[in-house]
């Protein structure tokens, strides 16, 4: 293209849609490993720093990893009263982590995650992103099934987020956004606990994925919610959901926010605020709409698929 420069010979291309394609210019790789459950590379990118890649699918990277994180974790967080324990299912770079220890009120927090490869790599290459978050004295690190631990654990959680990896049929993930799912972690929440999960991407051509991923969160929580960040290496505006039986505030007063966060928080963050948090919540005219259409359900049998992987090239 007349008047550009291309400084990269190395590309990651995540396929978007079967007819889109969004590369990344890489520098340098800093890790590559196929595990036991996927192939991941954590890279140097030209634009955006380090990034992890798993099964070629661009997870977070220290440019814009921010405005993720700090959607996933905190509008669940201002709205339970006084979050003490919190689970956390994946989240292996460990900025997870390291948003729920910005409040001053949790106790302990338990992080599941199945690759402990994945961690280990995260710890050594990502410190940007955990910021210690590791070291905590407050974190419970498992490396094992979120099944299992769900199964088998008898705490009572506060908050409960999800941060998983997309559900492509070859990754681990692959059964972690169904009714059944839901329903286990609805059994281990304390009375007013919240569930947040990434729920994916909200542009119109692969919408449906975030419609159903709420409606079935609809047949096990009274209280169900779609709200969305911008995601700028993703190639889309990302989308979640919050659930519990109790109700929540979707028009929160930003002065009434600001202040809350204020005195329950190191309040260091980097995006989210009162007025943040209110914009995030409006959700799109279209997204509602869609939610609206879409009347199937994701179970063990018929599980989610996000479309494609990508290569490096």
């Amino acid at each position: 293209m007349a008047g550009s420069i291309v400084n990269a010979d190395v590309w990651i291309s995540e396929y978007i849609t079967p007819y889109d394609i969004y590369a990344h210019g890489i520098t340098s790789i800093l890790a590559h490993k196929k595990t036991p459950y996927q192939e991941m590379y954590i890279v140097e990118s030209g634009a955006y720093g380090k990034a992890l890649v798993l099964d070629g699918k661009w997870q977070s990277c220290t440019g814009d990893e921010f405005l993720y994180h700090e959607a996933l974790v905190h509008p669940a967080m201002v709205n339970h009263p006084n979050p003490e324990n919190v689970l956390i299912l994946g989240g292996g770079e460990g900025a997870t982590t390291r948003e729920v220890f910005r409040w001053h009120s949790v106790k302990q927090a338990k992080m599941v995650d199945i690759d402990g490869d994945v961690v280990e790599a995260c710890k050594e290459y990502l410190p940007e992103m955990h910021q210690g978050s590791f070291d905590d004295p407050r974190l419970d690190l498992v490396i094992g099934d979120a099944f299992e631990v769900i199964d088998n654990s008898e705490a009572k959680w506060d908050v409960i987020i999800s941060d998983l990896s997309d559900p492509i049929e070859e990754g681990p993930s692959f059964q972690l956004f169904t009714q059944e799912y839901f329903a286990r972690l609805k059994k281990i929440l304390r009375e007013n606990g919240i569930v947040v999960i990434q729920a994916g991407p909200i542009a119109p051509a692969n919408l449906h994925i975030h419609g159903r991923l709420v409606n079935t969160l609809k047949t096990v929580f009274s209280n169900v919610h779609s709200y969305f960040a911008p995601t700028c290496t993703y190639g889309s505006s990302w989308g979640f959901a919050i659930a519990s039986e109790a109700t929540f505030e979707t028009r929160p007063n930003p002065e009434k926010v600001d202040l809350l966060l204020e005195q329950k928080t190191t309040a260091d963050f980097r995006s989210f605020d009162g007025i943040s948090l209110l914009g995030m919540l409006q959700t799109p005219g279209y997204v509602r709409q869609c939610i609206e259409k879409e009347t199937e359900v994701y179970t063990m049998t018929k599980p989610p698929k996000f479309f494609g992987k990508g290569v490096s090239n």
